[in-house]
């Protein structure tokens, strides 16, 4: 039963693959070339895509004595995120206003999985700005925690929590990420533009070959 069965999936399999070939051979050479450029593109984004993914979370929680505030955070010298804090006048038994602000801020950011230097700087309205660095291991699939405490005169950095496993493969995976995913680009869109220059230089010729037949037929 079983050797009847792979003898009919095989005979699919081989019709199948008569069809294919068949149909290929009446596709002219150059939209093989073409079709096969975009398919290594679509390869390529797929792979850039599967590397690079922000498989990790850092969940920033600030907390800060000014009335208004900027708050920046790098990872590895990358931009992650950039926003505004405000704060309120903090009240001493919850009744009884003080000279002092208080705010908070609690942003998730997604990050790639790895070992990586994660800088903050804050900058009030009404006073110099600060920051400081600290480094991390961020696992894949997993959250950690950043605390901020900033105030005029400190800034102060402190992760909450473990940090989980560490990942082995950190270094080769920031490097791929950061200069192999940049080269995949490049050359996809390289071929992206190839492919689209080819159609627009053919799209032309093909729309006058198929219109000369009916003006042939209307004059006669």
């Amino acid at each position: 039963m079983n050797r009847q069965i792979l003898a009919q999936l095989r005979s699919k399999a081989e019709s199948v693959y008569q069809q294919a070939r068949k149909w290929a051979a009446r596709v002219p050479g150059k939209a093989r070339i073409v079709l096969g450029l975009f398919l290594f593109a679509a390869v390529l984004m797929a792979v850039h895509t599967a590397f690079t993914a922000k498989d990790a979370s850092l969940h920033l929680k600030v907390q800060h004595g000014f009335r208004d505030a900027r708050v920046s955070l790098w990872v590895d010298d990358e931009l992650a995120f950039s926003g505004r804090v405000t704060g309120s006048v903090k009240k001493r038994f919850g009744l009884i206003p003080t000279d002092l602000m208080q705010g908070s801020l609690s942003q998730i950011i997604p990050v790639r999985s790895g070992q990586y230097k994660v800088r903050v700087k804050i900058e009030p309205d009404d006073a110099a700005g600060q920051e400081d660095s600290v480094s991390g291991n961020f696992s894949s699939n997993a959250e950690r925690t950043l605390l901020v405490t900033a105030r005029h005169s400190s800034l102060l950095l402190s992760w909450q929590g473990s940090g989980g496993a560490p990942v082995e493969t950190s270094s080769i995976f920031t490097w791929f990420s950061r200069y192999a995913g940049s080269f995949f680009l490049t050359i996809t869109g390289s071929i992206m533009s190839a492919v689209a220059g080819h159609v627009l230089k053919e799209l032309p010729g093909r729309l006058g070959s198929n219109s000369t037949p009916k003006a042939e037929l209307g004059q006669q």
